[in-house]
């Protein structure tokens, strides 16, 4: 707390300034100058975490990151920028005055939602966890963040009347012993997560307008009636599951949000799915076109918008790979053009590689289990091509058989 403080001040923040780009081969001579400088073992040990952790954290916030204080933890859970952003637009449409972030973390929830004009009153159990966010609203007098229980917050009377709103982020991490990068074990259960489920409910049903981020791996059962589930990806990655209430539904039911940094945000919702998606039953559906879907939407249950759009069928149940003829392109897949599809073995697609004179492979796969490097010994093939061709190789199965297709991005 003391460090936090320190940090936090304005001579805290020049020091922070002052620091050169973070160097791994650099921290003990840089430690020794903090120290011969008159800074405390504890406050220059501090400076240099904080000043790893930053260069760490401009991935998830760019130059913002050069401002902010962090905790390990707290940067390794926290919502990247350009997520919370979409996070904090949602309640600033809804016209609230102030929301209740619940499980703040380092505060980048917090921020966005006070960069749009929303008073944020958000709590944090731990104690170093809820300074470091307090310190990073800063710029924003009328919001702060505060030691406490998520289980003890009052949301006032009539919250819906009122313009008040909830933000949960309950921790998916169990206390304990931390890893070399000081950060601790990450849990997926929901019946692990603090708050818990049954309270996050009891929140919803008291605050009209609450969200709530969950794990990827939210059960698709466990979606509460009316609200809208939305899997958000960044970069083809699945970050989070939101779960949204009240004014805070644009679409109602399984939506995926897919992201990234040189697009525009696409959204798809059910109504733009096949209910039944169907699914190839052999190598004569293989079109000339393949679709690897964004996994958001694979994770939304959703690859039947994929299938509507283009006509075709997935290659199998659960791939993600859809296989079609019609010439489309989608904002949220990958497509590539089919060159090849053959029986997968290992005996047949060494043949077709020799027989192609192709002596550099790239695997991708899906819905089959192999060993990549057994894979790539038995084949006696590496990544780079050399004096011969390069080929790309979807492995995976259609109608339920093990496939190779031979594609090219398209």
């Amino acid at each position: 707390m003391s460090s936090v403080r320190a940090l936090a001040a304005p001579d805290g923040q020049e020091l922070l300034r002052s620091l050169p780009p973070y160097s791994d081969g650099s921290v003990l001579a840089l430690h020794d100058r903090l120290r011969s400088a008159g800074h405390s073992p504890d406050l220059a040990s501090a400076a240099l975490t904080q000043q790893r952790l930053r260069a760490r954290a401009r991935a998830k916030f760019g130059e913002f990151a050069d401002d902010m204080l962090f905790t390990a933890d707290g940067l390794e859970q926290a919502t990247r920028l350009e997520v919370a952003v979409a996070h904090a637009h949602r309640f600033s449409r809804a016209s609230l005055a102030t929301v209740h972030d619940l499980g703040c973390g380092i505060g980048a929830d917090s921020v966005t939602l006070s960069s749009l004009g929303v008073t944020v009153r958000a709590v944090d159990s731990d104690p170093v966890t809820a300074a470091v966010a307090d310190a990073n609203l800063r710029p924003w007098p009328d919001s702060r963040a505060r030691v406490g229980r998520a289980e003890d917050v009052r949301f006032g009377y009539e919250p819906g009347r009122n313009r008040v709103g909830a933000w949960l982020d309950p921790a998916r991490r169990t206390r304990g012993v931390a890893d070399i990068t000081g950060r601790t074990r990450r849990t997926f259960r929901l019946d692990d997560i603090a708050p818990s489920w049954d309270f996050v409910q009891q929140v919803a049903a008291a605050v009209p307008a609450t969200g709530v981020k969950l794990s990827p791996g939210f059960d698709h059962g466990a979606i509460p009636d009316g609200t809208e589930a939305q899997w958000t990806s960044w970069e083809g990655d699945v970050v989070e599951c939101a779960i949204w209430w009240g004014p805070l539904v644009m679409n109602a039911g399984r939506t995926a949000r897919v992201m990234s940094a040189d697009s525009l945000p696409v959204v798809v919702d059910e109504s733009m799915a096949d209910r039944s998606r169907p699914v190839a039953s052999s190598l004569t559906d293989v079109g000339p076109w393949l679709h690897d879907v964004d996994k958001a939407v694979i994770r939304a249950g959703l690859v039947g918008a994929v299938t509507r759009a283009t006509g075709g069928v997935e290659s199998d149940e659960g791939t993600g790979y859809v296989l079609a003829s019609r010439d489309v392109t989608l904002e949220y897949t990958r497509r590539y053009a089919v060159h090849e599809a053959m029986p997968f073995t290992v005996k047949t697609l060494r043949g077709w590689l020799r027989e192609n004179n192709v002596t550099g492979l790239t695997i991708k796969k899906r819905g089959v289990r192999l060993d990549d490097e057994q894979l790539r010994r038995d084949l006696k093939i590496g990544t780079k091509a050399g004096s011969g061709e390069q080929a790309t190789a979807v492995l995976t199965r259609v109608g339920g058989a093990p496939t190779a297709l031979i594609v090219s991005p398209a």
